[in-house]
């Protein structure tokens, strides 16, 4: 899907974290940090800045920043700097069983579980059967 620049800053408008302090001033020799919360995802290539009352996408060329006008193709844009959604989950890996202990549990007899005593040792348990509810 092709979008342009004005799509794309409402798009990431929300999905940037706020930054407080991000923008600073220098007068004479001091260095004053400008009240407020500003919004900003960077990629390599392009940095979309946000502030409460407006936002700005921008392109990096060389050691400039070139605003892009609003019915540019930023496509490119978008796919680089839209924050991805972290909700996959992570495929169970089983642990590789031993063959003695594979060969230890298939002569466990049905109806019986492996449980420990006090004592911490390993011994042959009832498995509870249940009764239906009925």
């Amino acid at each position: 899907m092709k979008r342009n620049v004005r799509n794309v800053k409402n798009s990431l408008k929300f999905k940037a974290q706020p930054r407080p302090g991000l923008i600073s001033v220098k007068i004479g020799t001091r260095k004053y940090t400008v009240p407020g919360d500003a919004r900003m995802i960077t990629n390599g290539k392009y940095i979309f800045l946000s502030f409460p009352a407006c936002s700005e996408l921008f392109e990096i060329k060389g050691k400039d920043l070139v605003g892009m006008e609003p019915e540019t193709d930023a496509t490119e844009a978008y796919a680089l700097l839209n924050p991805s959604k972290k909700r996959t989950r992570r495929k169970a890996h089983s642990a590789p069983l031993p063959e003695e202990v594979a060969e230890a549990l298939k002569n466990i007899p049905p109806g019986y579980k492996i449980g420990y005593g006090p004592e911490g040792t390993p011994r042959l348990v009832r498995k509870r059967s249940r009764g239906s509810l009925m």
